[in-house]
């Protein structure tokens, strides 16, 4: 079975709500990007795990959509999708507790119903998906 690995980092300095940090990742994309409370509970400058988890989900079901479709025949035209991540505090703490996805995809030649049942696979099965432990919807639509 193949494997593959990544690595990244966070580096933080200080308390909770005051203090700051910086992520970097293996290939270089985020270099001690800073990240911190404001950047999280608010709208400072920075990013925010959650926001990385968004994007990440965006990225993988668009990929996984992309071989889904593929591999019917059907290669896509373009994949545009947004991911609206939920963030809920519960007793002890926070928990990301839906994601949804919203997938506007131009892929000629596809009927409706084909679409769905592979845009369907693909959210049930891009790695991302099957890591969170949250409540994930998805909205796709032909253009």
């Amino acid at each position: 079975m193949a494997q593959i690995k990544r690595h990244a980092s966070a580096q933080w300095s200080g308390s909770g709500k005051d203090g700051t940090g910086s992520l970097t990742t293996q290939s270089g994309t985020l270099n001690k990007t800073p990240y911190g409370f404001n950047a999280r509970f608010g709208d400072g400058k920075g990013t925010n795990p959650e926001e990385l988890i968004a994007v990440a989900h965006a990225g993988c079901f668009s990929m996984a959509t992309a071989f889904q479709l593929s591999g019917a025949g059907h290669p896509p035209e373009s994949l545009d999708c947004d991911a609206h991540l939920t963030m809920e505090q519960v007793d002890g703490g926070w928990k990301i507790a839906a994601v949804h996805l919203v997938l506007k995809a131009k892929v000629p030649g596809l009927d409706n119903a084909k679409f769905q049942e592979l845009a369907k696979g693909a959210k049930e099965n891009c790695p991302v998906s099957k890591v969170l432990n949250a409540t994930i919807t998805l909205d796709a639509t032909l253009v």
